[in-house]
């Protein structure tokens, strides 16, 4: 047996060395950026950048009605998020073995707090917040550890389920509790496309919350890091990685709903249950009793983390790590997907600008709530937490200290408005679509609030000549720009 394991070590140092020779041997292809080197090294080692905070927010852009800013940066690899019932932020860190806590003492929206709650721990990745415990799955096993809002850990460390394998490329696990205390455990596989030898890799199992009465609960399933239960319906979905080395375009990522004892058809299908090229014919019956996956991710995406917000919405937040092995780099976002009542799944763009012309300066994680209406996203290549607050919930510490400043300002203000472009502007406004997304009567209203704190007048017009999407494209000249930036000023 011991000798078997030293084998299977050497074999899967040598497949990563078979991928890392690929990789390079990829980046000597015409059209290949150089920027993949980073990605390459990101995903095997790692690897990241001190993107500056002035970069990185000249950078990233938000859904309208929201804004981004740097919670807190410094923290090696942070990779999956937790809040507690204080609106401590528990973040994991496998290269450096801990679990961080971050704070917002004074509630200005970025962490004055950071201590290390776990140290010492082996590669600890999915985080969770249980029944009085904070449950943290290692890439070997998974414990747990007595933990209040109040006091932080608060008691020996006790492992719960343990004598997983995290040899080969997926050795992180992930973790999620359903509604009646069940934990569930995703294990990724150890290769691109291969028939395991350990039953559990590339599969979800299930346990109860003290570690007992383990199994397998779904299989098939490549690596999915993301996994959560949505509010509406109590069903778990996971997201998935497809394999490597089949082009650009294919296979496409998955967002799998997880029913027990179902097979997902990795490593034998992909996508919509289509015969992989090179295992598919192995077991040809499986392709008629697979799930096939309930929403595509575009191929090489890199799915992770998936958070269901608590709004009413039937929607969920997906962060897009991004590709390491395309010619053209793609999915570097946090994406927002919308359950429709037609039954099918709608994705839009929620965070993006990591990727801008093959210049990478982040690679979102995981997302969590921030419980304040807002989110946390995790970046484990600019080494940051970015939080995505709501424009009318913004710390309000600056606002108040400033607040007869602001006064002043809004009365030089309104001097500076012209009366007749603002008029012109207001006519403007009235003939185009813009109420049907900005009036407070639309169906999902987006307020336009606070202007004056964001942009100048000159900045306003430049902004209608490049606006931010979903926001479309006008033909407007130079002078209906200003006539609506001087109308939209005037509504303040």
């Amino acid at each position: 047996m011991k000798l078997l394991a030293v084998l299977l070590k050497i074999v899967f140092a040598l497949l990563a060395l078979l991928i890392l020779l690929v990789g390079g041997l990829l980046l000597l292809m015409p059209g290949i950026h150089v920027s993949s080197i980073d990605m390459i090294l990101n995903v095997m080692a790692g690897k990241g950048e001190d993107s500056p905070d002035e970069k990185l927010l000249d950078r990233l852009r938000v859904s309208n009605g929201y804004q981004v800013s740097v919670f807190a940066r410094g923290i090696t690899n942070p990779r999956m998020l937790a809040l507690d019932d204080s609106g401590n932020l528990l973040v994991s860190s496998p290269r450096s073995g801990e679990v961080v806590l971050l704070g917002d003492r004074d509630g200005d929206g970025a962490a004055d707090q950071q201590e290390t709650v776990l140290s010492g721990l082996q590669r600890p990745h999915g985080i969770a917040l249980h029944d009085g415990y904070l449950y943290v799955a290692e890439s070997h096993q998974v414990g747990r550890t007595p933990y209040t809002a109040e006091g932080g850990v608060s008691g020996d460390y006790q492992v719960i389920a343990g004598g997983f394998t995290d040899e080969g490329n997926h050795w992180s696990k992930t973790i999620a509790f359903d509604a009646t205390g069940k934990l569930y455990i995703a294990m990724g596989s150890t290769c691109n496309v291969c028939e395991e030898l350990d039953p559990r890799r590339a599969t979800i199992m299930r346990f109860n919350s003290d570690g007992s009465d383990g199994r397998i609960y779904a299989s098939g399933l490549r690596n999915s890091v993301g996994m959560a239960f949505a509010p509406w319906n109590g069903r778990l979905y996971a997201t998935d990685n497809g394999r490597d080395l089949l082009g650009d375009d294919y296979p496409p990522c998955e967002l799998n709903q997880i029913a027990e004892d179902g097979f997902y058809g990795w490593p034998y299908l992909n996508g919509a249950n289509e015969k992989d090229p090179d295992f598919g014919e192995l077991r040809p019956e499986l392709q008629a009793q697979a799930i096939a996956p309930i929403f595509d991710f575009p191929a090489h995406n890199a799915p992770l983390g998936i958070h269901f917000p608590d709004d009413g919405s039937k929607s969920a937040l997906v962060a897009l790590h991004g590709s390491w092995n395309r010619s053209q780099p793609d999915g570097y976002k946090v994406v927002r997907l919308q359950w429709r009542e037609q039954g099918d799944i709608h994705s839009e763009d929620f965070m993006w600008g990591f990727e801008q012309d093959a210049d990478i300066i982040g690679r979102p994680v995981d997302v969590s709530s921030d419980g304040r209406g807002g989110f946390f996203i995790s970046d484990d290549y600019a080494r940051v937490i970015y939080r995505v607050s709501p424009r009318a919930n913004l710390a309000s510490a600056s606002a108040s200290a400033s607040a007869s400043a602001s006064a002043s300002a809004r009365g030089q203000l309104q001097e500076s408005i012209g009366p007749s472009l603002a008029l012109a502007g207001g006519t403007l406004y009235d003939a185009m679509p813009c109420g049907e997304c900005h009036d407070a009567e639309a169906a999902t209203p987006v307020l336009l609030r606070e202007l004056p704190q964001r942009y100048t007048l000159q900045s306003l017009a430049d902004y209608f000549q490049t606006p931010t999407p979903p926001m479309p494209l006008y033909d407007l000249n130079a002078e209906q720009r200003q006539q609506l930036a001087h109308y939209l000023f005037s509504q303040e």
